[in-house]
């Protein structure tokens, strides 16, 4: 049997809702057009759980906290690592995760892209919409495709009945 390449990083993405709109960031790198990514990133030594680290993620690129966080879907890609970073070749296991946005304060931003950003880093309300979603270059083109076909179904993940029941 052949061997399988090894899992050498983790995320943590938010699919995050307010209301009618996805909350995404517009990131622009020198020499290449710009992009949408989900808020989140990767799972780090100290976090206790890829949970804990969605709520880091949220928290550093845009001073949010979010409630309702539900499992979407885990999307398995090759793993290319950039110039200087440490983590080897591999697989990038992407855990993405449905929740609304409780609060954000763009003032309470912190971490790496705040401080040491390559390229800029734009807050951006799309419409959750096939329209909105057809309107920008939203990576991996895995989760575009997923959002795509499933905008009710994900909308049905908040729905509230989902959550196990209390003691009874």
């Amino acid at each position: 049997m052949p061997h399988a390449e090894p899992v050498v990083k983790r995320t943590a993405r938010a699919i995050l809702l307010d209301g009618p709109d996805l909350i995404v960031i517009k990131r622009t790198k020198p020499g290449r057009p710009p992009y949408w990514i989900t808020p989140g990133g990767g799972v780090e030594p100290s976090d206790a759980s890829v949970l804990d680290a969605l709520h880091r993620e949220v928290h550093e690129e845009l001073g949010a906290e979010v409630t309702d966080v539900v499992p979407a879907f885990v999307d398995t890609v090759p793993h290319t690592p950039e110039p200087g970073e440490r983590t080897p070749p591999g697989l990038k296991v992407q855990h993405f995760f449905v929740c609304r946005l409780a609060t954000m304060d763009p003032a309470l931003r912190h971490g790496p892209e705040v401080e040491e950003p390559r390229g800029t880093y734009e807050t951006v309300r799309l419409p959750f919409t096939p329209e909105g979603l057809a309107s920008v270059d939203l990576v991996p083109a895995s989760l575009r495709a997923y959002l795509s076909r499933n905008i009710a179904g994900v909308r049905a993940l908040l729905a509230g009945d989902l959550a196990p029941s209390g003691p009874g």
